[in-house]
């Protein structure tokens, strides 16, 4: 279960697993928004009171207030389904 206004593991796996070509516009912009008040709320939260569970999820998917890439979106560039910047 996730945390007060986070994405749940299991809706950032759907989202990033389903390829971009096969998404449709409203997909995109949800998948945007979504992943916007996600990391906003991670970075609002503190890491004391982050769940076990939000914690693993955030070291997956890079959401801290630093520009690397997450390693979903570096595997998803290993295999050509990243996209173009």
């Amino acid at each position: 279960m996730a945390d007060t206004g986070r994405q749940s593991l299991t809706d950032k796996a759907g989202a990033a697993l389903k390829p971009n070509s096969e998404k449709s516009t409203t997909e995109h912009f949800g998948d945007k928004m979504k992943g916007t008040g996600d990391s906003a709320a991670s970075s609002m939260q503190p890491e004391s009171q982050k769940s076990m569970t939000q914690k693993m999820g955030d070291a997956f998917s890079s959401n801290s207030n630093d520009n690397d890439e997450s390693m979903m979106q570096k595997a998803k560039n290993a295999v050509g389904m990243g996209e173009n910047k």
